[in-house]
């Protein structure tokens, strides 16, 4: 599961599998952190990919909670 939830004009990007997170990008650093960091040994997430997710969906976010007659939820 990718999760990207935002936070005004910050937000998180995660990726988790089977319920636990694997890693996050940190937005501020724009850079990868493994939750294990054996993983980052042996994997590799480009941080710019999750940038790149997060332009898309904050692209069509608005439009489709309109659509959907959604409320945004407060923190």
């Amino acid at each position: 599961i990718i999760v990207y939830q935002s936070y005004g004009p910050n937000g998180q990007y995660t990726f988790e599998f089977d319920g636990d997170e694997e890693f996050y990008v940190d937005l501020d650093k724009k850079e990868t952190v493994w939750r294990i960091p054996e993983f980052g040994r042996l994997l590799y997430f480009d941080p710019q990919r999750g940038l790149q997710s997060i332009a898309i969906v904050k692209q069509y976010l608005d439009p489709l909670t309109k659509q959907s007659n959604s409320t945004p939820a407060t923190n």
